[in-house]
């Protein structure tokens, strides 16, 4: 017994030993990646001193004496701080170079990358920015650099065994090109309309893409800008093979596998309201840009002051500047415009194209070479797999083309005192084009729609066209032109991604691929039930209302459904008194989600391909008695027998994973917020360090969008950040963003934010210290 005793007490030490050998493990981990927030740093680059006050939250609040260079230089500095692994990451994306660190894994998402050529588009862009932008960016760069130099390093570096190669100024303007794809364009409808007219026919694009309803809302209204004239016919199109529609779907593949994709629902709002309907009689302006929801979060929200830059709100690590908030007299919101800004040209044989080979390095593997051929048009898109023996599909896309000049939009937003140097800022932006909504100390609001619009004669942009010569661009829409109105008669603009003009056409170019009227419609009823006295707090409600439209016109179809079993009949039940609102403890929303995404797939089998109808074709179908309700696989002849099937197939769904209690239903249980890490996110092992969840209200369309994932009924896309801004008094104004500042999982303030975020809370957006909470400061002094 007492050799056991001896035996037993030797492994409680052994384990003792092995828990405080993890223990310093992970404390010298953290010690060795936490950022320093206090005290002094001496840095070459500065021409002066700098402080970086950080608030309770982790926001910077950054003080520079000598030059705005100098502040810049300074958010350069705490981007690496904190987001140092989410910038690198973002950079390896840009330049196709995810397989040196990642594997063989990452290869169909770095040939995408340097098929399109994003980081070749930021070099040629580097030489056309002006003066100005090109000293920040150098101060930017510099800061990122002198921040590198200090030592600390993020645990995914660690994991995957890498260090990171110093910034560049090309790094500084990279990631600008993947958000333009993330919010431009149309060559995904141009395979859509390509593959609905081979399988289904040229008449019936209408039935899977339905264009924007008459009399629903549009930005602008016919008193601001007039009617628009009769759309351009479509013009015959080229028909693609499957071989070459399925290659071009391997890039979409591989879009989507890096988070940029485009949903049903998924979008964003921003409005400004003018003095005449606010308790304040100054304008109160809101926004909320609806994108993928990562851990780390997208933003970075900063505060910068220089002798002459005086700017605070949201910041994207790797750029040098504040993309959308305000300074002391302007303030300003993004939502996509989504032009069509894209042409997919099927190349003759006589085209003369260009090659170059790609390198691809890849972790425990051999080198790839990638062979990419451009023509006159864009790169090839085309050459994947069997892709490459048929038609050569070549893409064509304003980002693509040198003199893109949007960082100097940016960079000017954020000196902008009036409505004149507002718009002379815009002038220089380029991609992706954005509804921006404006307003001022002085009262004046206004909206503009900025960037560069193909002008296309006698044809529409909206099926891929003969790279022949007979379809080529006219130049593009005069800035001049493009959408635009100050100080509007009613006081209001509202944008949620809806249709700009009104009338049959438009001269975006855009003919179907709006989002649907239902968020513009809330957004609207709301603002205008009160026709005047308008405060934050009603502003806060509007963000954040729940209630579904979408629910309001499809309640009479579902609910004429003839349901098949128990399960389907007391599911039915829950839904018939639900008022539409979708929040955490609600189970009608549960089962409305889950019978929606159903729904969503009815074209799935006649289009051969994962294609999801937007909530307002599985409305048109629903009412229409549509063909694309059929089913042949499962039998249904009818819209009705689909309801009837697509129910039980949906709550069957649900009660395997949540039981067959139905009243346990709630929302809460399978809608939470999946903000996961880009690279460790599905890795059992790391997973739970770096992911970050729970439970979020809102659904499909809702103001609050939180679209969940057919799959999973997950959250993955959704306001990635908020702010509502009091042009009466800048220091009342709100934001916050959807996880935390942090991007270190053993540091601090890295999810800090989510549970304000999901609960509708916000932080002060304010410049005056007494705002702030507990504050630690770092000064950066110039030294060696």
């Amino acid at each position: 017994m007492r050799v056991m005793g001896r035996v037993g007490r030797g492994l409680l030490w052994v384990v003792l030993v092995v828990l405080l050998l993890a223990l310093a493990a992970v404390l010298w981990v953290r010690g060795t990646s936490r950022p320093q927030v206090s005290g002094e740093v001496r840095l070459s680059g500065l021409s002066g001193p700098v402080t970086v006050t950080r608030d309770a939250w982790g926001v910077p609040h950054i003080r520079a004496e000598a030059s705005d260079e100098d502040a810049v230089f300074a958010l350069g500095f705490t981007h690496w701080q904190d987001r140092a692994w989410q910038m690198d990451f973002q950079r390896r994306v840009t330049q196709g170079r995810l397989s040196e660190v990642l594997g063989a894994a990452a290869l169909p998402q770095d040939r995408f990358l340097r098929t399109w050529g994003f980081y070749r588009a930021a070099k040629e862009a580097l030489p056309a920015l002006s003066e100005r932008s090109r000293r920040l960016v150098r101060a930017y760069t510099a800061g990122v650099n002198a921040a590198m130099r200090q030592g600390k390093v993020a645990p995914e570096f660690r994991i995957l065994g890498y260090a990171p190669e110093p910034w560049t100024e090309v790094d500084s303007i990279a990631w600008s090109k993947l958000m333009a794809y993330d919010l431009g364009g149309n060559w995904e409808e141009e395979l859509l309309g390509a593959r609905v007219r081979e399988r289904l026919g040229a008449g019936r694009l209408g039935e899977v893409m339905p264009p924007y309803p008459q009399g629903a809302p549009t930005i602008l209204s016919a008193d601001e800008v007039g009617e628009e004239n009769p759309a351009p016919s479509a013009g015959a199109g080229v028909p693609l093979p499957d071989a070459t529609l399925a290659a071009l779907r391997t890039h979409l593949a591989a879009a989507r596998s890096l988070g940029l994709e485009g949903v049903p629902g998924k979008g964003s709002n921003n409005w400004v309201i003018a003095g005449s309907r606010t308790a304040t009689g100054k304008p109160i302006l809101a926004d909320d840009p609806h994108l993928a929801l990562t851990s780390p979060m997208l933003w970075y929200l900063a505060d910068l002051r220089g002798p002459t830059l005086r700017v605070i709100g949201a910041t994207i690590p790797g750029l040098p500047s504040v993309v959308i908030g305000r300074n002391d007299r302007v303030a300003w919101g993004v939502t996509n415009v989504n032009p069509d800004v894209q042409d997919l040209y099927v190349e003759p044989d006589s085209a003369r194209l260009t090659e170059r080979t790609e390198v691809i390095r890849v972790k425990g593997g051999e080198d790839v070479r990638l062979v990419v051929r451009e023509s006159e048009h864009g790169p090839i898109i085309s050459d994947v797999g069997a892709g490459a023996l048929g038609p050569r599909v070549a893409l064509k896309w304003t980002a693509l083309q040198p003199g893109d000049t949007t960082l100097d939009a940016f960079v000017g937003l954020n000196y902008a005192q009036n409505w004149q140097d507002f718009r002379e800022a815009l002038r220089a932006y380029v991609a992706p084009s954005q509804s921006f909504v404006y307003a001022d100390v002085d009262g004046n609001v206004g909206y503009t729609a900025p960037g560069r619009v193909p002008v296309r004669r006698g044809w529409d942009g909206s099926l891929p066209v003969p790279g022949d010569g007979s379809r080529e661009w006219q130049g593009f829409i005069p800035y001049e032109e493009l959408p635009m109105t100050l100080n509007p008669q009613d006081g209001l603009v509202v944008t949620a991604n809806n249709k700009v003009l009104p009338g049959g056409a438009d001269r975006l170019g855009n003919l179907r691929n709006w989002a649907e009227p239902y968020r513009a419609e809330r957004i609207t009823a709301l603002l205008t039930q009160q026709p005047r006295g308008l405060t934050l707090e009603d502003v806060r409600a509007v963000q954040l209302d729940t209630v579904s439209l979408v629910w309001r016109d499809l309640r009479p179809l579902l609910l004429a459904t003839q349901p098949e079993g128990d399960l389907s009949r007391a599911a039915l039940e829950r839904l018939r008194g639900w008022d539409g609102n979708q929040t955490v403890g609600s189970v009608p929303s549960t089962i409305y989600e889950a019978w929606l995404a159903e729904l969503q797939a009815m074209a799935e089998d006649e289009l051969g391909d994962d294609t999801r109808l937007n909530a307002l074709a599985v409305r048109e179908q629903l009412r229409g008695g549509g063909e694309l309700c059929r089913s042949l696989a499962e039998q249904v002849q009818t819209c009705a027998d689909l309801l009837r099937v697509s129910l039980k197939r949906a709550v069957n769904g649900l009660a395997a994973r949540l039981g067959n209690d139905v009243g346990g239903w709630s929302y809460g249980r399978v809608h939470t917020v999946a903000s996961d890490h880009r690279a460790f996110g599905q890795v059992g092992a790391l997973a739970w360090l770096f992911n970050h969840s729970a439970p979020t209200p809102g659904g499909t369309n809702t103001v609050n969008v939180a679209r969940p994932d057919p799959d999973t009924l997950r959250q993955t896309h959704g306001p990635s950040y908020r702010h509502i801004i009091d042009l009466a008094e800048m220091n009342r104004s709100l934001y916050i963003g959807s996880l935390g500042q942090g991007g270190n999982p053993l540091g601090e303030h890295v999810s800090d934010q989510q549970g304000k975020w999901a609960a509708g809370e916000y932080l002060p957006m304010s410049t005056d210290e007494r705002d702030w909470g507990r504050t630690r400061t770092l000064t950066l002094t110039p030294g060696e």
